[in-house]
């Protein structure tokens, strides 16, 4: 660990892991890890890991934040070219990284409410995507979340 501050929350602890152990270890208990850095490759099979426990890449937001402040959000998952065009795709990981850049701007207000508009639609279970086990269109999904944070203001 790297430790000059006398004050223990100001410290970086870190391990070495081979990657089946960091993998194991997500598996068993996410919560041990705060950052993991690695190589793309390895962060690309652990990602999609992390994913399959939250209930799948159309659920899972992105942030990459750098030097400055300078930062992307974006969803996980691919183009997916199968479903192109056919009103089909899960829109909740688009939606939860703009929640991420909204909190990365301070504008905390503003993402609580497409938060809890997103998690309200999907623990309704009246409208959801194939994906999440109903039959809604991404249209149908994203208009009961806009609906919802309408009625929030």
């Amino acid at each position: 660990h790297l430790c000059q501050w006398r004050d223990l929350r100001m410290c970086v602890f870190f391990f070495l892991l081979i990657k089946e152990n960091s993998v194991f270890g997500m598996v068993q208990d996410p919560t041990q890890f705060d950052v993991l850095v690695m190589p793309n490759l390895y962060g690309d099979i652990l990602s999609d890991l992390c994913a399959g426990l939250i209930g799948g890449l159309g659920v899972t937001p992105s942030g990459n934040i750098g030097a400055n402040g300078v930062a992307i959000f974006e969803s996980v998952h691919g183009t997916a070219p199968d479903i192109a065009g056919k009103d089909l795709a899960n829109p909740t990981a688009l939606l939860l990284s703009a929640v991420m850049m909204l909190r990365h701007m301070g504008l905390h207000g503003q993402a609580k409410k497409i938060e809890t508009a997103c998690f309200d639609t999907i623990r309704d279970k009246k409208v959801l995507t194939k994906d999440l086990g109903g039959n809604s269109k991404c249209s149908e999904f994203t208009g009961e979340i806009c609906r919802r944070v309408q009625d929030m203001e």
